[in-house]
């Protein structure tokens, strides 16, 4: 299955329908926590890899969505380092998947530069198959200068690792004189973050029933709109979709008040520009 797809899987009311909803205020980012691949494969009786497959393919599916609509810039949570936990069978078949797509994006380079898509993979890369690292880098660097949109992956991610790696960033930093005391702030933590230089997720949908955020962009979500919605993730369709969108435009009034960050002292911006150079060339090394 492509990464990028067409809209001619949409009938002419679902295209009406986000027509509509273009005349109302539209997220600039929406982020996806993908649940119920699992509890899918069991509802077919089939094993947990055909789910994830079909996972996938919603995902792609889901990405057209968001481009037809405008969507900008679009964050999904695709592997946790809490999935550790499960068997290692599981573990190497979801790598094995993850293998395969990224080859094919890959092999689809030029589409994905055609449309301007920007993939991002945000997580601890350390904790992946060296061979599986190389692929993400380097699908990482072959559409890094594109503008028109942005995928972020979040692999080998929970947010409380992304906190601990900023907050360490952060002490080194002060420790080796690179910032000041008075440069630690909010806007200082979202600087180091791993999904820096993205603005926070407008919504944020969670599928499959669960209420919680999983350790999901946990510092992000602060001011997002969140959708939760019972259709487990290969089940989710576009009707579920605008209904999310629906609703967030209903309440996005509440999120005008979110504050804008404080400008960096010199010393500050040259420690975030650093560190944003640093983990690029972190990419050609694994090369």
């Amino acid at each position: 299955m492509s990464w990028i797809r067409d809209n001619s899987s949409m009938t002419w009311p679902q295209r009406f329908c986000g027509h509509v909803l273009t005349y109302g205020p539209i997220p600039k980012h929406v982020a996806f926590i993908m649940d119920g691949n699992r509890r899918y494969a069991k509802k077919r009786n089939v094993d947990n890899s055909e789910g994830h497959s079909k996972g996938f393919d919603k995902l792609s599916e889901t990405l057209q969505w968001c481009l037809h609509l405008g969507i900008k810039e679009v964050t999904v949570y695709a592997f946790s380092l809490e999935n550790f936990k499960r068997t290692r069978e599981e573990i190497e078949a979801l790598f094995d998947l993850t293998r395969e797509k990224f080859k094919k994006l890959l092999e689809e380079k030029d589409k994905l530069n055609e449309h301007g898509v920007c993939v991002k993979i945000i997580g601890n890369l350390s904790k992946l198959p060296d061979d599986l690292t190389k692929l993400m880098a380097e699908s990482m660097l072959v559409t890094r200068h594109n503008t028109q949109a942005i995928l972020n992956v979040a692999f080998g991610y929970t947010g409380h690792d992304e906190l601990t790696n900023a907050m360490s960033q952060i002490a080194n930093g002060v420790k080796e004189n690179h910032l000041d005391y008075s440069d630690l702030s909010v806007d200082m933590i979202d600087k180091c973050l791993y999904t820096y230089p993205s603005p926070p997720p407008d919504l944020l949908i969670r599928t499959s029933g669960e209420t919680r955020l999983s350790d999901f962009m946990i510092w992000q979500c602060s001011y997002s709109y969140i959708y939760f919605t019972p259709v487990l993730w290969p089940d989710f369709t576009l009707w579920d979709f605008l209904t999310a969108v629906f609703m967030y435009q209903r309440n996005a009034h509440l999120f005008d008040d979110y504050k804008t960050p404080n400008s960096m002292s010199a010393k500050a911006d040259k420690f975030v520009n650093d560190l944003r150079e640093k983990r690029l060339n972190r990419l050609y090394t694994v090369l």
